[in-house]
């Protein structure tokens, strides 16, 4: 029956032949379910209400003229984005996933979403009611949003599909632009074809040995490739099932990830190592008593760099729990080359090295190279080749250069940058002119067919998973304070408690005597939030003209990362992040608190003050002294994921449930407090009368 399947499969020449395929082979089967709340409250669709759903989408596309146009996609995670896109498909047009904007943070989130817009020039936005409804805003604050025909999917009837007309796609057509993480000044759309995807998730089947069994379980984001293509496409591509949820309900509770896997009896997870790391730190002893990961088969990690500690750490942790290391599917992979690049087989035990300081590219890949994990070898039809980025030769064997991937997984170029297509993507070795390859701007060598990433030739910043471009981050540090000097400062990361960090270093003006440097540093910390949502574990304020830089002026920042690893910075101020807690800590905060909540009056608005102030002022490496709590959490550096987080330490503290944005909606502390007191004391009281009623019997 598999070999049947599978020889029907390759059959498939687009997305919308592998949707009619599995929508009339198994219309009953229901591939998505998502987690309304992060846990057990859930909805699913099968296979023939998905595809009903994406033809009415696609009618009413067509009666738009959308055929070969650009279709913007403004869903949160759900079951609704997954019918858009494939009513994008259906249609024939080419679907533009984007994190909608947060109606919370519009000076933040809209930028990006309008820098995407004019670039990918789209007719039509496909969104929900909820959304829509907040139009009027968005056209206020961004007028080029008028120009779009805005549509919401939730309100199209389904008996739409009766006029959807086959649009006769072929594999060569563009399926949709992955918009890149990061910079939101030059926004690049990667170009992914039906038959680049088509090639990739075979590539995954066979490498993850997915088959109809498999049971997926995805938190990430359907916006990237790793969550689209690896959580959405490709249970679709294996006749398996996934269990949805949203980004949030995981940052806010780690343990919900693996809950649900141990719950649905999930195979097949996984995400960046940040969020094994996460997990590791942030799940208690009591949490873990209910989990059970006997099942899980591959828990693949990629999409930044793989840790040796964090395997380490997650596996001593869950090991009670039935997690086997040989289940770590360490792997590699860029939008550019649709996602999948380099993998092994399931339960292949990992493979270690240690970097030979003498063939490091760079100082500080030196400098920091301790135990590399091995992200597996080429797929089949794909070639990775490591070559001098200088000479453009290929090296030799265990010598590090640049990556360079080619085969039918590798996309189109870049979205109207013919210029950044043929450097990127038309690049050939020199003296045979062997190519095309895609050069994917990262550092690794080969040794035995093991792909070993060692650093990045470009100066890209991957935190969480996602890119930042670190002239971006140095921009908003120049323009933070008054006292810090244009095109003096630098921005790069740093291996930091097995995760990645963001240092900043920037040059005070010649005349700043270093009066106040706790304000040039907050002003710092407030600007990088507010406008890339990171958080530094380190700024330093340097003197005039100490900067690293090369004789053309351009900002050397691999000599200051060096320079800031050794010590050797002159800084006239210095600020450092707190160590994260680790899991034994801040498990024992909480059973305190409990037992502070079991014997305690209803919480007044003072005592929450006091809360919030002492848990942030730890949180983000302050003096208490120094928190207005009239400021908002941003002036204090508190990023997007702290915010979460905050809320969730609230839960407990309370013990009542919070959402997971209560931050933005009560900005400061003061504002916060006092609306907790009052929900507080409305649910002491009701919870009262509930009590008295139920002992009088009534």
């Amino acid at each position: 029956m598999l070999g049947r399947v599978s020889e029907a499969l390759s059959e498939c020449t687009t997305l919308l032949e592998l949707l009619q395929f599995r929508a009339l082979g198994k219309p009953e089967n229901p591939t998505y379910r998502f987690l309304l709340d992060g846990e057990r409250e859930a909805v699913q669709m099968t296979n023939a209400e998905l595809y009903e759903r994406a033809r009415a989408i696609a009618a009413e596309l067509q009666n738009c003229n959308a055929r070969g146009e650009r279709v913007v996609l403004l869903y949160p995670p759900g079951l609704e984005f997954i019918a858009g896109f494939f009513g994008c498909l259906c249609a024939g047009v080419v679907a533009v996933p984007v994190y909608p904007p947060d109606p919370l943070r519009l000076d933040r989130t809209l930028p990006r979403l309008v820098g995407i817009i004019e670039d990918a020039q789209p007719i039509v936005a496909l969104t929900t009611s909820g959304i829509l409804s907040t139009l009027d805003i968005l056209i206020e604050l961004a007028p080029q949003l008028s120009a779009l025909r805005w549509l919401a999917t939730d309100a199209i009837p389904r008996d739409r599909a009766q006029e959807w007309r086959d649009p006769g796609l072929t594999p060569d057509m563009l399926a949709f632009l992955q918009y890149t993480s990061g910079s939101t000044g030059t926004p690049k759309g990667v170009m992914v074809a039906h038959q680049n995807l088509l090639h990739n998730l075979r590539l995954i089947q066979l490498s993850f040995g997915m088959v109809p069994e498999s049971r997926v379980v995805i938190w990430l984001p359907p916006y990237h490739d790793m969550g689209l293509i690896g959580g959405i496409l490709e249970p679709l591509y294996s006749w398996s099932t996934v269990t949805l949820m949203s980004p949030v309900d995981f940052l806010k509770r780690p343990v919900r990830w693996l809950q649900a896997i141990s719950d649905v009896r999930g195979t097949t997870s996984g995400g960046p190592n940040f969020a094994y790391d996460m997990c590791a730190r942030k799940i208690t002893a009591e949490q873990r008593a209910g989990i059970d990961l006997r099942c899980w088969e591959v828990a693949f990690n990629g999409a930044e760099v793989i840790r040796h500690e964090t395997l380490k750490r997650f596996t001593e942790a869950f090991a009670e729990c039935g997690f086997r290391q040989e289940a770590f599917f360490p792997c590699y992979g860029l939008a550019e080359a649709t996602l999948f690049t380099s993998g092994g087989t399931k339960s292949e035990p990992l493979r270690l090295r240690g970097l030979d300081p003498a063939a490091a590219a760079t100082a500080a890949d030196a400098e920091t190279a301790t135990v590399l994990v091995g992200c597996g070898r080429t797929l089949p039809d794909q070639r990775i080749l490591i070559v001098d980025p200088e000479t453009q030769l290929a090296c030799a064997s265990g010598q590090v250069g640049e990556i360079w991937v080619s085969g039918p997984s590798v996309a189109q170029g870049y979205w109207r940058r013919p210029q950044e297509t043929a450097a990127t993507f038309h690049a050939a070795l020199r003296h045979t002119a062997d190519g095309p390859f895609l050069r994917t701007g990262d550092l690794g060598f080969l040794t035995n067919g093991e792909l070993f990433v060692t650093g990045r030739l470009k100066d890209l910043i991957i935190i969480r998973g996602l890119n930042h471009y670190p002239q971006d981050i140095e921009r908003t540090v120049e323009g933070s304070h008054p006292v810090l000097r244009p095109g003096g400062a630098a921005a790069f990361g740093i291996e930091l408690d097995g995760q990645e960090g963001l240092v900043v270093i920037a040059e005070a003006k010649r005349d700043w005597q270093g009066d106040d440097a706790g304000a040039v540093i907050g002003a710092v910390r407030r600007a990088v939030v507010e406008a890339h949502d990171l958080q530094a574990c380190a700024i330093s304020l340097i003197p005039a003209g100490s900067l690293p830089k090369t004789s053309s002026g351009k900002t050397q920042r691999h000599a200051c990362r060096s320079k800031f690893l050794t010590g050797a910075l002159e800084a006239v101020a210095e600020w450092r992040a707190p160590r994260a807690p680790e899991t034994e800590s801040a498990g024992a905060a909480r059973d305190v608190v409990a037992g502070e909540r079991a014997s305690r009056p209803t919480p007044t608005a003072e005592a929450i003050e006091a809360w919030l102030v002492a848990r942030v002022a730890v949180r983000l490496g302050i003096d208490s002294r120094d928190l207005d709590v009239r400021q908002p959490f941003a002036v204090f550096g508190l990023d997007s994921k702290e915010a979460v987080s905050l809320a969730a330490d609230l839960e407990d503290w309370l013990g009542c449930p919070q959402p997971a944005v209560l931050v933005y909606e009560y900005p400061t502390i003061e504002s916060l407090s006092r609306h907790l007191a009052m929900e507080a004391s409305v649910l002491w009281t009701t919870t009262s009368v509930t009590l008295a009623h139920a002992e009088d019997g009534s």
